[in-house]
């Protein structure tokens, strides 16, 4: 009997909300792959059941540069004596220990960029540590052969400065998602603009929350955790908002999608604080056309680029209050519009599955 391909797949979450990883495996083990997954254990982990290996580490420090050394250095020793086919490293953070020991192993290294790793909003005024991050890139990504992106803006942005041709592998969601039915009800009787994701600076969440001062009867709810949820939380209070802007907290994966189909619209926010999120493409947009709730979107090239081939929501001019609340107006006010832009959803969604972009995989994977 042929014995399957071992496939060692590293992060620096801790997997259970990751749906873009879980996908990726989910995706291998269907292919024959036996897939390990290498996190670690955060404050509010949640255990999950997954048809692969997870193997979380504690670490003895988890912010800035002594986390990221601690990760790798413990990542390469745990590499360096087992045995795999391949290297799955995701997203730079992951790559220093990746690249090394499949040198040592001579192991094929696949490297998956979630985003602009370099070029993100938290490192944006830290010059010190950006020049580390982009020196780090310019290290190991010209020795990758294989790689691939989330979008074409950051496949071209890193061709052009590195001739890699990194493909482009969208985080599109399962057309036929196997999520838990959970009945759920949202803490509002309002119609609803929901955010979910990672709470971190960028989001568009504080314009969001002024702008509810120019919209009846909808509220704000917030499902996610991060960096900037105590001040978000603080923001809410001080603009007087607590009746109206709602926060859920870290929910599962496989839950989620039964909070999504609840809302009347989804938010799509994202700041151009940094080329990262200026050539984002996140995975919420995608989510919301299978949800089928229309997009209120910022006005970034590859977030405006789906929702104008598409029709699946409105793009805002500026991230003004007053400009905000217009576009959602707009939206609530217009019920031929919303009609047009659910029926628009119905098309968009088959074309925009995990079901057609995972296919691409097979180029890396064999």
């Amino acid at each position: 009997m042929k014995r399957k391909k071992k496939i060692f797949v590293a992060v620096t979450n801790d997997v259970s909300t990751d749906y873009r990883v879980h996908k990726v495996c989910s995706y291998l083990i269907e292919k024959g792959f036996l897939v390990i997954v290498y996190g670690r254990v955060l404050p509010n982990t949640i255990s999950v059941k997954r048809p692969y290996s997870i193997i979380l580490k504690k670490h003895f420090f988890n912010h800035n540069f002594l986390f990221y050394a601690e990760y790798n250095i413990r990542l390469f020793f745990f590499i360096l004596f087992k045995k795999y086919s391949y290297i799955l490293s995701n997203d730079l953070d992951t790559l220093p220990a990746c690249f090394f020991a499949s040198k040592i192993k001579n192991i094929d290294l696949v490297y998956d960029s979630h985003e602009l790793f370099s070029e993100g909003p938290e490192l944006q005024g830290r010059k010190f540590v950006q020049n580390f991050w982009r020196k780090a890139e310019s290290f190991f990504l010209p020795k990758i052969s294989k790689s691939f992106t989330v979008s074409k803006s950051i496949a071209d942005f890193y061709d052009k400065k590195y001739q890699n041709k990194m493909a482009v592998i969208r985080n599109v969601p399962l057309k036929n998602v196997p999520f838990q039915f959970k009945e759920v009800r949202f803490p509002t009787k309002n119609r609803t603009i929901l955010y979910q994701g990672v709470l971190n600076p960028g989001r568009g969440i504080k314009p969001m929350i002024k702008a509810l001062n120019f919209i009846g009867n909808l509220d704000l709810v917030i499902i996610g955790y991060g960096k900037v949820e105590n001040e978000l939380k603080e923001f809410v209070i001080k603009e007087k908002m607590s009746e109206r802007v709602h926060f859920l907290g870290r929910i599962d994966r496989d839950l989620l999608v039964n909070y999504t189909k609840k809302a009347t619209l989804g938010m799509v926010l994202e700041e151009p604080l940094g080329l990262s999120f200026t050539y984002s493409l996140p995975n919420k947009l995608f989510d919301f056309i299978h949800a089928e709730i229309p997009i209120i979107a910022g006005n970034l090239p590859e977030i405006t680029s789906i929702i104008n081939q598409y029709k699946v929501g409105v793009t805002i001019e500026n991230y003004s209050p007053e400009k905000i609340a217009e576009k959602i107006n707009e939206v609530l006010e217009n019920k031929i519009l919303t009609k047009e832009i659910k029926e628009h959803q119905k098309i968009a969604k088959d074309v925009l599955c995990w079901e057609k972009e995972a296919n691409k995989l097979d180029t890396y994977f064999k």
